[in-house]
């Protein structure tokens, strides 16, 4: 019995698992989509950010670390005066302030899938904001999950009563290991 265990344990440790290998996937618009859909009485809009960079680094025994850098200039929404305002200091204010950035501080596994906490930083505020994702790595890095966050938590106030505070932002990530 003794030497069935040693060898398990030499087996794992010459094999390790998947989840142990150190992996860099390089995030950019063209393999990870943020979208956002924003809602008011009258309907809702949806919209997002066609640039952003970043790196999803796996690490042996360190865990999956993301970090991102969102072009708030790269803005896009259903409709072209909505997004040319969305860019004003009224919202984004995007002269201003023309980065938003994510950084994860923890992913875990969990029974239903992974939680993903990190911290946002829009218009100059960080703020703590954590989801429910599933994330499958290899070769290739997929992310899929989706938040709600408050957009008055960031100082976006315009339109209080008439634009719904919540924003749900969506995370579509499929990122080849470089």
């Amino acid at each position: 019995m003794q030497r069935f265990l040693a060898a398990f344990v030499l087996t794992m440790a010459v094999c390790g698992s998947s989840d142990a290998k150190d992996a860099t996937y390089r995030l950019t618009g063209d393999n990870t989509k943020l979208e956002w859909t924003g809602t008011k009485a009258d309907g809702k809009h949806d919209g997002g950010f066609k640039k952003l960079s970043g790196t999803a680094t796996r690490t042996n025994g360190g865990g999956l670390t993301i970090e991102v850098e969102i072009d708030c200039g790269s803005l896009y929404s259903d409709n072209e005066m909505l997004t040319q305002h969305l860019k004003s200091p009224d919202f984004f204010a995007v002269k201003d302030h023309p980065k938003a950035k994510f950084k994860s501080t923890k992913i875990v596994k969990t029974s239903d899938g992974t939680q993903v906490t990190g911290e946002l930083t829009l218009l100059g505020k960080t703020r703590k904001v954590s989801f429910p994702a599933q994330i499958a790595e290899g070769d290739v890095l997929t992310v899929e999950g989706k938040f709600v966050i408050n957009r008055q938590d960031f100082g976006m106030s315009y339109g209080k009563g008439k634009v719904n505070d919540e924003v749900e932002v969506r995370l579509d990530l499929n990122a080849k290991a470089k």
